[in-house]
């Protein structure tokens, strides 16, 4: 059983603010890509999951004269950094396990080279699985953090990922058990 589910993740405070912020209904979609994407990559899909979701904790707005300014986010932005520390402080608040915390911050820093250095990074498969969830997602325009939904269907999308999370720990948990 896991300690933290995505549901108290989301209904935390510090979730709708920054969260709701860059755009909630593209963390749900993220979420759910990084859940299929985890299976290929035999990674934990909770952890996926999670990061998915908070990839983007860290956004910070970036308009000039009302419109998004692209190139202010590209050259100035930091949100991945910032997103990995506030992802790692609300999950260790929550009592999610240390180890996953950490692992989920490392995600979100790496989700995007849009913070990071010039140069080569060899990512590992759970960070490989949230870089891929948000390109799959992302639109023209970042027309993407613009999306809405209403809190209903936030509520019901993120309840049905929780239970395919919770059924596939279980599945796997039985083969475990029935092959050991």
């Amino acid at each position: 059983m896991r300690k933290v589910t995505l549901k108290m993740i989301y209904e935390h405070p510090i979730t709708q603010k920054y969260v709701r912020r860059s755009g909630m209904a593209h963390a749900i979609s993220v979420a759910y890509h990084a859940f299929r994407l985890a299976k290929d990559y035999d990674v934990n899909p909770d952890w996926a999951v999670k990061a998915g979701f908070l990839h983007d904790i860290g956004h910070y707005e970036w308009y000039q004269d009302g419109e998004w300014d692209y190139s202010q986010y590209r050259n100035y932005d930091i949100h991945p950094i910032k997103g990995a520390e506030r992802a790692h402080k609300l999950l260790v608040r929550l009592g999610e396990d240390k180890r996953a915390a950490k692992e989920i911050s490392h995600a979100v820093l790496f989700h995007t080279d849009s913070a990071l250095p010039e140069g080569n990074y060899e990512l590992n498969s759970l960070q490989k699985v949230v870089h891929l969830a948000d390109e799959r997602d992302k639109q023209p325009g970042d027309f993407h953090h613009y999306r809405n939904i209403n809190q209903e269907k936030e509520v019901r999308l993120i309840e049905e990922l929780d239970q395919k999370i919770e059924n596939y720990l279980a599945e796997k948990n039985r083969d475990v058990s029935k092959n050991g």
